[in-house]
């Protein structure tokens, strides 16, 4: 006797996707037994692939590196782009010392930032004092695995985004300011939308980046579909629009950060085919900025 261990494709006949891609079928007669494994671990090496791909993506205006971190910063606009990230070989807190500590503060106060740090699990933990708050999920998909729309898409896409498309985004700040983050990519992107020049149902961007893997992410982000269109499958078509444009331009694989209170869009993902891939947090200086 032997295992077959994989992803359970079919059940007449068994059929079992290996974790080398293989296909292999087993006639019902042949199983002894049927057992629930896991998901596959995620390793520490894999985290941070995906983080350095999702920074690309979202990197702020400035950056800069200090002891292993990545600093961002975006006029203040989300705390991804004006945060630091532990993507480097000493970019860790057991690294994070006073010396570090000052130098990053410095550099974010000299911007009139507070300090800031985006911490993924396994790359860091929040120091001794500091507060840790928006627990923020990290979901993934293989694009060979997600069913994309079939024919053209429903979504009209730009090089950058319109006033209908910064208007349904709703975000606070100054639009300059918030536009040159949302354009801010060390790869390519694009802003979609579902709607028309008088109506917008939705939109979203998609960013396409390399990690130092080689391997190629689309991430999504800045999904919203409007309240009154809401759960009619707007969001589904969107995503699936967006996902079908990073794997047009050479995306094998897919990510997305969602808010661990935000339950609906997390069922929503994980219908298309994301699968929670890690998980980060915030934790804010006590200094203050």
């Amino acid at each position: 006797m032997t295992d077959v261990i994989g992803i359970l494709e079919g059940a007449d006949p068994i059929a079992v996707r290996a974790g080398d891609g293989r296909l292999v079928q087993v006639s019902a007669d042949q199983v002894i037994a049927l057992k629930t494994l896991s998901a596959r671990p995620i390793r520490i090496g894999e985290i941070r692939n995906l983080e350095t791909a999702a920074a690309a993506a979202w990197p702020g205006v400035e950056q800069a590196w200090i002891d292993g971190w990545l600093l961002r910063a975006g006029h203040g606009f989300t705390g991804r782009a004006n945060s630091a990230l532990p993507l480097g070989g000493a970019g860790t807190v057991a690294g994070f010392d006073a010396s570090t500590v000052e130098r990053i503060r410095q550099w974010f106060g000299d911007r009139g930032l507070p300090t800031l740090l985006l911490l993924p699990d396994r790359l860091g933990t929040s120091p001794d004092g500091w507060t840790s708050e928006k627990e923020t999920i990290v979901m993934a998909a293989d694009l060979g695995n997600v069913t994309l729309p079939l024919g053209p898409p429903v979504t009209s896409f730009a090089d950058r985004p319109d006033h209908n498309w910064l208007s349904t985004y709703d975000a606070h700040g100054a639009p300059a300011h918030v536009e040159a983050v949302l354009t801010a990519v060390v790869g390519s992107a694009t802003f979609g939308a579902i709607g028309n020049t008088d109506t917008t149902l939705a939109i979203g961007r998609a960013a396409l980046t390399e990690a130092p893997d080689h391997k190629r992410w689309v991430g999504l982000t800045g999904i919203h579909v409007a309240p009154e269109h809401r759960r009619h499958g707007i969001g589904s078509l969107i995503c699936g629009d967006l996902l079908s444009w990073g794997r047009g331009n050479g995306a094998t694989h897919a990510y997305l950060q969602v808010s661990v209170e935000n339950s609906a869009a997390i069922a929503l993902y994980e219908r298309l085919g994301f699968v929670e891939h890690h998980r980060y947090r915030y934790a804010t200086d006590p200094v203050g900025g």
